[in-house]
Formats: C-alpha cells, sequence, structure tokens
C-alpha cells in the first residue's frame, strides 16, 4: 500500500522534528490514517540494524488495529505484543497496552528502545505513560519519543509540553475537508436571545461554567426556537445535539419528542447498558436525534449523522472540532445503501463558530504549506515550536485569538477544494473529454469516478476482486476515495506520473483490444489507452453499480434519461 502525499509529508516532517528534536508531536484529524502514518515512521526508523520500538495505546482495540496496519505498511518488519494476555519483546515493533506496561515488574523486562510512540499521545502526561516514558529514557537518553494524536488538549487543562518540546505537523481538519477526505460543514450561527450573556459566562480550569450556560440556555423559548431553526434546515437529517448539563439535556430531548421527532438522551449517568441501547435506537432505530452531554464528543462515528447542533460554548478549538467533527465522516454505500451524504449543517446556537472560526474558513485565513518544511512559531505561553497555522497550541492549550475581521461573515464563505487531480500518487485520465468519467491505474488495481443524475459515484477493481462502488456524492469525496483505493491496492513502484513510457504511443496488443473509433486517435497515449481498456473491460460492472446506487436512492423507477458515456451503449 501507498501513503498519499500529504500523509508521506507528515511522516517526513515528523522524522525531521526526531532528529532535531528527539521527540515530537504530530496532530492529524479524524480519517486522516493517523495509524498509518504512525507504521511509516516507526519503519523508517527501524531501517537502522537492531532498531527496536514500542508502540503505546491505552485501549486494546487500538493495539490490534495498529499492529494489522503496521504489517501492511511495512510488511518486512516482525510484530509482538505486550499486554495483559501476551507479553513478548521479540519483534522489531512491540504493541503494548500502557496500563501493563507501566507495572513495575513489566517495565523492569522492557529492552532499550529506539523510539517510542504514543498513540492517542493527548494521554502522554498521565501518570502511566510518564512512568513507562522516564523508563525508556533512563535506559537510552537518546531514545526518541513520537506522539499522534488528533485532539491534543486534555479535558483536564493539563498540557503536553512536559513530554513534547515541539509539534511536527498539523493535518487540519479543513485540509482533510477541502480534500474531499470529509464532507463540508454548512454552518449556521444562530442568536436566540443569549449569545450576548453567553459571551459573560465564567471560564472554569478546563472549559466555561456549563451549569451558568444552563441557566442561560435551558428555557422554553430558547430550545422552542433551537427546535424551529432544526425543522427549517435539517428536519430529514440524523442529528446529535451538544448540551451543557444533563438537566438541560432532558429539557431538549424531551421538547424534540413534544414536537413530533423521535429521539433519545446520552450522558454519563447511564449504565453501558442502557446507553448503548439508546444508541441502537439512534443507528437502527426510528429515533433521529440523539442529545448528549459530554459523551460523543470523542471516539463515536456514526457516519449518516449530518447535522450537529451545539447548545454549548467550547473554551478549546479541539472540543469544537470533535464536536463538529461527528458529523464530517463520509459514507461507505456499502455499510449504508441509498444513503447520499455530501455536508453536514452545523447549527451553532452559541457563542464556539464565532469563538474560534468556522471550520471551513481554517482553509483560507490560516493557509497551509504542502510541501518542505512547515512554516512554524513560538508559543507565546510555553515557547514550543508548532506550526504557523496552529490557532490553539496543541502542547499547552494557548489560543491565538483571531479579531473580529478576520472572522468575517459565515454565510458568505466558499472553500476552495484541493485538486486530487494534482495531488494523487496516480495521473487520472478524462476518458472521453466530457468531464464525468475519469480513471486511474495501476499495475493491479484501477480507479474511477462516474457522473450521472446530478452525483458523483466512486468505483473501484483490482485483480481478483469484484468492482466496488467507493462512494457516492460530491466529487471531491468520490475523487478521495477512488484515490484511497487506488494507495491501498497498490505499491510506489506502480504509481504512474512522471515515468517515461506512460505518453509513449499504444501498443498494438492494447490497439487491439481498444473500440474501432478510437483506434484513429494519434495523440492517445499508452497510459490513456490502458485506463480506457480497464473501463472497457469493467463497464457492465460499472454500469451496474451505478444504476444501483441511483436506484436505492431514488427509487426503481428513477429515470436515466441522461446518462454519460459511462452508461450509453458499447
Amino acid at each position: 500500500m501507498m501513503l498519499r502525499p500529504r500523509q508521506s509529508l507528515l511522516v517526513q516532517r515528523t522524522l525531521d522534528a526526531l532528529a532535531l528534536h528527539g521527540n515530537t508531536l504530530a496532530v492529524a484529524p479524524t480519517g486522516s490514517g493517523k495509524t498509518i502514518m504512525l507504521s511509516a515512521v516507526v519503519g523508517k526508523m527501524l531501517s537502522e540494524p537492531d532498531a527496536k520500538a514500542c508502540v503505546l495505546a491505552h485501549r486494546t482495540e487500538l493495539t490490534g488495529q495498529n499492529r494489522a496496519k503496521f504489517a501492511r505498511v511495512n510488511p518486512g518488519l516482525s510484530t509482538s505484543v505486550f499486554d495483559a494476555q501476551e507479553k513478548s519483546w521479540a519483534g522489531d515493533a512491540t504493541f503494548a497496552m500502557v496500563q501493563t506496561l507501566s507495572r513495575p515488574m513489566n517495565l523492569a523486562q522492557m529492552p532499550t528502545l529506539d523510539l517510542l510512540v504514543i498513540d492517542e499521545a493527548h494521554h502522554a502526561s498521565s501518570p502511566s505513560y510518564r512512568v513507562v516514558i522516564d523508563q525508556v529514557l533512563a535506559k537510552n537518553p537518546k531514545a526518541a519519543i513520537c506522539g499522534l494524536t488528533a485532539t491534543p488538549n486534555r479535558g483536564d487543562g493539563k498540557g503536553l509540553r512536559e513530554v513534547f518540546s515541539n509539534v511536527a505537523d498539523q493535518i487540519s481538519l479543513g485540509e482533510m475537508i477541502a480534500s474531499g477526505h470529509l464532507v463540508s460543514p454548512r454552518t449556521f450561527v444562530i442568536d436566540v436571545g443569549a449569545q450576548e450573556a453567553l459571551q459573560n459566562v465564567r471560564r472554569t480550569a478546563i472549559d466555561f461554567d456549563m451549569e451558568q450556560v444552563a441557566t442561560i440556555l435551558n428555557k422554553s423559548l430558547i430550545t422552542d426556537a433551537v427546535i424551529a431553526h432544526w425543522k427549517q434546515k435539517a428536519a430529514d437529517r440524523k442529528t446529535i445535539v451538544f448540551c451543557s448539563t444533563v438537566a438541560h439535556a432532558q429539557s431538549v430531548c424531551e421538547a424534540f419528542v413534544a414536537s413530533g421527532v423521535s429521539s433519545v438522551l446520552i450522558h454519563g449517568e447511564l449504565s453501558p447498558v442502557e446507553r448503548q441501547t439508546r444508541l441502537q435506537a439512534f443507528e437502527t432505530g426510528s429515533a433521529q436525534v440523539v442529545v448528549n452531554v459530554a459523551v460523543l464528543t470523542e471516539g463515536y462515528d456514526y457516519t449518516p449523522t449530518s447535522c450537529v447542533v451545539l447548545l454549548r460554548p467550547s473554551s478549546y478549538k479541539s472540543t469544537f472540532i470533535q464536536m463538529v467533527g461527528r458529523g464530517l465522516r463520509t459514507v461507505d454505500p456499502q455499510e449504508f445503501p441509498g444513503v447520499i451524504k455530501s455536508d453536514c449543517v452545523v447549527l451553532d446556537f452559541g457563542t464556539a463558530s464565532l469563538m474560534h472560526g468556522a471550520l471551513e474558513q481554517e482553509v483560507n485565513l490560516d493557509g497551509h504549506t504542502h510541501e518542505g518544511e512547515a512554516p512554524t512559531k513560538e508559543c507565546p505561553e510555553c515557547d514550543a515550536s508548532v506550526p504557523l497555522s496552529c490557532m490553539e497550541c496543541p502542547l499547552c492549550g494557548y489560543v491565538w485569538v483571531r479579531q473580529p475581521e478576520d472572522i468575517g461573515a459565515l454565510s458568505d464563505f466558499i472553500m476552495s477544494e484541493i485538486d486530487l487531480l494534482k495531488r494523487s500518487n496516480f495521473r487520472w485520465c478524462d476518458l472521453f473529454g466530457a468531464d464525468d468519467a475519469l480513471m486511474a491505474t495501476g499495475f493491479t488495481a484501477w480507479g474511477g469516478v462516474f457522473f450521472l443524475n446530478g452525483r458523483w459515484h466512486a468505483i473501484g477493481g483490482a485483480k481478483s476482486l469484484r468492482p466496488t462502488l467507493l462512494a457516492v456524492g460530491e466529487r471531491t469525496v468520490c475523487m478521495a476515495r477512488a484515490d484511497d483505493w487506488l494507495n491501498d491496492h497498490e505499491s510506489a513502484d506502480s504509481a504512474h506520473k512522471t515515468r517515461r513510457w506512460l505518453n509513449e504511443p499504444p501498443t498494438v496488443k492494447q490497439l487491439v483490444y481498444l473500440p474501432e473509433a478510437m483506434r484513429t486517435d494519434f495523440g492517445m497515449t499508452r497510459y490513456q489507452a490502458s485506463a480506457l481498456l480497464s473501463f472497457q473491460f469493467n463497464r457492465k460492472e460499472i454500469q451496474r453499480l451505478v444504476t444501483a446506487a441511483n436506484d436505492a436512492h431514488h427509487g426503481s423507477a428513477t429515470s436515466h434519461s441522461s446518462y454519460p458515456h459511462v452508461l450509453e451503449a458499447a
């Protein structure tokens, strides 16, 4: 498999920072492929003879996921596991559970390490992690300490500066949205007569005082206005609502139900069984809305969710991003047939968007450097070196406050997409010159995006694999899915972008299989011929998948009167 170009850049910046500082933190949001990048960093560091690395996690499922993906990125390296069931340091890379490794008896058995990688690195300053880090450095003062996380700022307000001196790179949520790996948010900041009062809410050590927030927002007139706006802008969408307190959430949930909207309430005082039962009602039952208090902020992903309602402010931008991020995941059409998700409606009835800047503005206002060294700045609070685009220090939480004129009018902003055709590892071909059918090929796999009835369809195929529907919806999302399919099924040897033979004329064998009308195209290249042949050989399956996706969304009576080239007769 291959890394996306942006993933490769984060890996290189991380390696450079480790060489310079001996430690570093990399920040990348959910959906960016943190485990893949983590694996690539470890693989590069283990290129030295007899080098040993440990990847530290705090959940069993993370250990298993990390080990499986590591093997795909680094097939030549051995792995082992150190947890409650298995205690082995035999591998080049050992995947360890911090709860097990941090015990004195187990730490004593730990070999000398060259690299310690901390997954979900926002936990790195907690005592169990610190005792492991201290022991690693005691055995080898030159050991590199690397952390990766999507959410660097901790809920208890404790910074990561005591572990990391710098941030190597930060892939922002805005980048992921612009590249099509997440859907775009449509942000509405709605003042229901509470913004002025919310701006005067006192801060606690870790966030705003949510009891005070509740006294402002937990009023029937405000709740009724919230539901009215929701019905106007998102009545047909699966929705997650974030409230300030349990009493506030209870009132909001009851109001949704009273207005005829099936809703469930989730909070930390519920038993795990009751919580799961209510979430099942949201995911597979009739409930359209789930109202919660600080439970679904992190680690919950039900991808058909396409509306997020903010009924609380957030002192940390990372918390704001976490909440909105619950609605930004793209939908797998294999898992949710007929579900089309092209964006996420964000209804902010508080001050979070105004305070932190709308997510879609992040692409435009902060800017991002996608080549070479990341431009940096010093945090005035902790003196850490962080990427220039950071508006909140990942190590101590210091916030660079935007001036009001920097925020701009949310409704007037249009985010420009990142051109994946240029940033892909592969060369993409416009098959028929109409921009409605594009394909790229490797040695064993191909990916394509096809337009029909106002939406795009991503399809991927490979040797011994039947073509698969990857995504339906916006062009950028479909391009990203198809490109990831190629990265997943090909290696660097098959990334055909600059090789000389790509631009040579088609071979005699290719011409034999091409449709007769195309054989006289003297400007055609060998690579274009390869893409066209991949299309020709898989045309019926592509037609079947595109048509089925449209029928699943619209019903079998859908008209296909204006077919693009992908559905025309051969």
